[in-house]
């Protein structure tokens, strides 16, 4: 059995809800809404929303009798060698290597992860911690959309070769809604992304603050040139992810947010920065004439 709709009118949360509670089993495809320039009709007869067809396929999700086995996002690399790497458990080079290496011989991640485990790159439970968190993450992102077409498919197994780790759905969705609630708060503290950040006047406030990996990430990127939304991206992060972080270096006093340099105004700024640089005339007339008086 084949359940569609829209998550304009059936949310994430209430799918999971469904899915949990029946104890289905089966795959939820969560696609791209294409425009059809029509409109729908909401069951209280006056909301009207727009009407969507699917597009590509954005999210997978993959269920075994109520419990979340499997999930994998178009903009998230499910890759186990991409994963362990968001997760700390290998740099980048190894990363890639790894890669390649997998291309090469065609293996899955079941027999990936079997080789990392003998190759002692990372233990059992490095694996299931890695996976578990790459899957929450995607499920969080899930509940924050609003209007995208899915389609549940009743009794499709996850991918062949995947590792599938077995999470309780009751438990993500009060996490998951706990975090909605905070991007909630978050969005109205920090709206704008395309605002940029500069260092706050004392820079010795650093020096009484702990910061942990990504926060410092992000401080290395602090530049009146790049925006907020640049910034997410140069680290990887989500909208989420780099309002906590900027919210948490405001309020820290570490920080400050500022419009964004425009081109023309960085243009301006380094020829006013060329100008105070420059040799006073006079001082230029008088090696010119010592110059000359040398012939």
């Amino acid at each position: 059995m084949a359940l569609k709709g829209n998550l304009a009118v059936f949310t994430t949360t209430q799918l999971l809800n469904l899915i949990n509670l029946s104890k289905r089993t089966g795959s939820l495809a969560v696609y791209e809404g294409v425009e059809t320039g029509e409109k729908l009709t909401l069951g209280d007869g006056q909301t009207k929303i727009d009407k969507l067809i699917p597009g590509k396929k954005l999210a997978a999700l993959s269920f075994r009798e109520g419990k979340l086995v499997y999930a994998e996002m178009e903009n998230k690399d499910s890759h186990l060698a991409s994963i362990l790497q968001r997760a700390g458990k290998l740099n980048e080079e190894q990363s890639r290597l790894i890669r390649e290496r997998t291309q090469s011989l065609n293996m899955n991640d079941k027999g990936l992860a079997l080789s990392l485990i003998n190759a002692n790159y990372v233990t059992r439970a490095d694996i299931v911690q890695s996976i578990k968190k790459h899957t929450v993450s995607i499920v969080f992102d899930l509940m924050t959309w609003k209007r995208e077409p899915f389609e549940f498919t009743e009794g499709q197994e996850a991918p062949n070769g995947r590792i599938l780790v077995p999470l309780d759905l009751k438990n993500l969705i009060i996490e998951g809604t706990r975090i909605i609630n905070e991007q909630v708060k978050l969005e109205e503290e920090i709206p704008n992304l395309d605002l940029a950040l500069r260092f706050a006047e004392d820079p010795s406030s650093f020096k009484d603050v702990k910061l942990g990996a990504n926060e410092w990430r992000v401080v290395g990127f602090i530049n009146p040139k790049n925006s907020i939304r640049q910034i997410a991206k140069a680290c990887n992060m989500t909208d989420t992810e780099i309002r906590r972080i900027v919210y948490a270096l405001e309020r820290a006093g570490l920080v400050q947010l500022v419009k964004p340099q425009s081109q023309e105004a960085r243009r301006r700024s380094d020829w006013r920065q060329m100008q105070r640089n420059a040799p006073d005339r006079d001082v230029v007339n008088r090696l010119i004439n010592k110059i000359k008086s040398m012939k």
